[in-house]
């Protein structure tokens, strides 16, 4: 039996292996990108195409994203959720939490191009503002995880990120009188559940959202809510700058896959730590000895297939709240809005002519633009009105620890 099962399976590797050779060619040629599995907090994410150009419009963003039927929300869960969003006993070491990568005072993101990473470790990619991130279909630059209840778990227990582990995290929340009486009030947990720890983080973090940019209100009726040097941008940006063909809906994202020639980090030839780290996740996501030792430059999303045709491509980031989260790309690669114009305007490629590491992905779609100098401001003054008053948040006073049994019920025990 064992021997007839063991055949089984290696015949159906050979199937699928030959099925996916055949496709690879058709794929790479047929498929511009990928779109990651959609979940039910996606419903708002990707809206219908429009019938004239052949995208979305841009749209006002819905107040609140989909709350999944397994995680309702509450006005307790979602209060236990901050205070575990900025609690860094849920990691490691205890020194990194949700917020020391997605800062209030930086975005909701980490103002640098790496992210910072766990103590003796640097991150690898560029940290993502969470603002909005509820109406996402996935998280992560490569939509690797499905939902945001999948986010905080994979950011706090990841090797360069919390580092954390289920057994000393619980344990240390054990320890906590008001995370004890608050995890009964909300999950019913007579002790607090890890499991639970990320659905009150995912319910925070759902409340993080922003819908009153000036182009929210220009979307929805108020004319005067755009400068002219905005409307001229976002004619630049519906027509000649081309933006709206990946950058469309209400997140001003198609949440589709797409490699735009962004150059791989220079951290990588002059960070010893940043490359050990480059070459660490590598290894973790499984790569192929060949990979592993030539790769220069971050494959992106194709270890989620491991698809050749995939090398090098991201996420489309939505571009709101983008006013406040430089760097910008991946791997941070440019520090200002007007690096970003100049970028896409040189068909994607920096001021020293670097590109992606990746060129026979590098979308069709990236060309040179032709922008003069007023239209490149014009295109920087549109892309602001995707921002509105940051969002500042003070870091809540944290629940201190308490012994879980007395001296005298220890005693008691020992008899």
């Amino acid at each position: 039996m064992k021997t007839l099962m063991k055949t089984g399976a290696l015949l159906a590797s050979a199937v699928s292996l030959a099925i996916l050779s055949g496709c690879e060619g058709v794929n790479a040629r047929q498929e511009e990108s990928f779109k990651g599995k959609l979940s039910a907090v996606s419903e708002t994410a990707v809206a219908a195409k429009s019938s004239t150009k052949g995208v979305a419009p841009l749209a006002p963003l819905p107040d609140s994203p989909p709350i999944p039927p397994d995680n309702k929300q509450s006005d307790a869960k979602v209060e236990l959720g901050k205070l575990l969003f900025f609690d860094p006993r849920l990691g490691g070491d205890a020194s990194i939490s949700c917020s020391s990568c997605h800062d209030p005072a930086q975005g909701w993101a980490w103002a640098e191009d790496l992210s910072r990473g766990y103590p003796g470790t640097v991150h690898w990619r560029n940290s993502q503002s969470i603002i909005n991130s509820g109406h996402y279909p996935g998280s992560f630059w490569a939509n690797s995880v499905p939902s945001l209840e999948a986010q905080a778990p994979s950011a706090a227990k990841g090797g360069v990120a919390g580092n954390g582990e289920n057994d000393i995290m619980t344990a240390r929340l054990t320890l906590i009188p008001e995370y004890r009486k608050r995890f009964k009030e909300v999950f019913g947990d007579d002790y607090p559940r890890i499991k639970n720890a990320w659905r009150a983080i995912a319910a925070f973090e759902r409340t993080l959202n922003q819908t009153d940019t000036p182009l929210d209100r220009y979307l929805k009726g108020d004319k005067n809510a755009l400068t002219d040097e905005q409307l001229r941008g976002k004619a630049l940006f519906e027509g000649k700058a081309g933006c709206i063909q990946c950058h469309n809906g209400p997140l001003a994202s198609n949440m589709e896959f797409y490699n735009i020639g962004v150059p791989p980090s220079q951290r990588w030839e002059e960070d010893g730590l940043a490359q050990i780290t480059f070459r660490f996740e590598m290894y973790a996501k499984g790569s192929n000895e060949e990979l592993y030792r030539t790769a220069k430059a971050d494959p992106g999303a194709y270890f989620r297939g491991k698809n050749k045709w995939d090398l090098g491509k991201f996420r489309t980031p939505s571009l709101r709240y983008t006013l406040y989260t430089a760097p910008y790309m991946h791997n941070g690669a440019f520090y200002t809005l007007e690096e970003v114009v100049d970028f896409y305007d040189r068909g994607g490629f920096d001021e020293e002519g670097r590109t992606t590491g990746w060129p026979k992905t590098k979308s069709n779609l990236i060309k040179p633009l032709g922008l003069t100098d007023d239209e490149k401001t014009d295109l920087v003054a549109f892309l602001e009105a995707f921002s509105g008053e940051e969002i500042l948040m003070d870091k809540p006073v944290l629940p201190e620890y308490a012994p879980l049994f007395t001296l005298e019920e220890l005693k008691e025990a020992k008899k």
